[in-house]
């Protein structure tokens, strides 16, 4: 449904207020109308400006990188100002600088495990859950995080007995 600024009466409204004290009371007015009134409109950012931002702060490393991809010329530099990776195989020639970028993103995981459908039942669930617990459990090993590695172990065996 789409509304014209209740204020200004001209333009498109974009900012829905609601009031439900003392009484429900809503307001759709224009950007322009919705500042006059003291409303702080957030800034509209695109999924690419929002990667851009977080690949720049998150990276762990500067932008003066100058790994280069040799099969498409991309530099890590260049990646880090579009937020877009030049071909399937900057993923290895930049493996060292995106590693600690992926698994910020991650929660500490670099491996995608994929999401189970809720219409698969308990079974596949519990599967899929079981297989997360393996990958976390080699993970633990193979850093020899073993304090990690005996939890993770102890989740398995609670959850293939349940």
């Amino acid at each position: 449904m789409s509304f014209v600024c209740q204020r200004c009466n001209e333009a498109k409204a974009t900012v829905h207020i609601t009031d439900t004290v003392p009484q429900k009371r809503e307001q759709h007015l224009c950007e322009a109308c919705a500042e006059k009134e003291g409303v702080i409109v957030k800034p509209h950012h695109t999924t690419n400006e929002i990667l851009q931002q977080f690949i720049k702060q998150k990276a762990g490393v500067s932008v003066s990188d100058d790994a280069t991809c040799p099969k498409c010329g991309l530099t890590f530099r260049e990646f880090q100002l579009n937020g877009q990776l030049g071909c399937p195989n900057d993923y290895d020639a930049f493996k060292a600088l995106l590693a600690p970028l992926i698994e910020r993103a991650h929660m500490g995981a670099t491996h995608h495990v994929g999401k189970v459908p809720a219409a698969a039942g308990p079974a596949a669930q519990k599967q899929a859950g079981l297989f997360r617990l393996r990958r976390a459990l080699e993970e633990a090993i193979e850093k020899e995080n073993y304090e990690r590695a005996a939890r993770v172990r102890d989740q398995i065996r609670e959850m293939e007995s349940a």
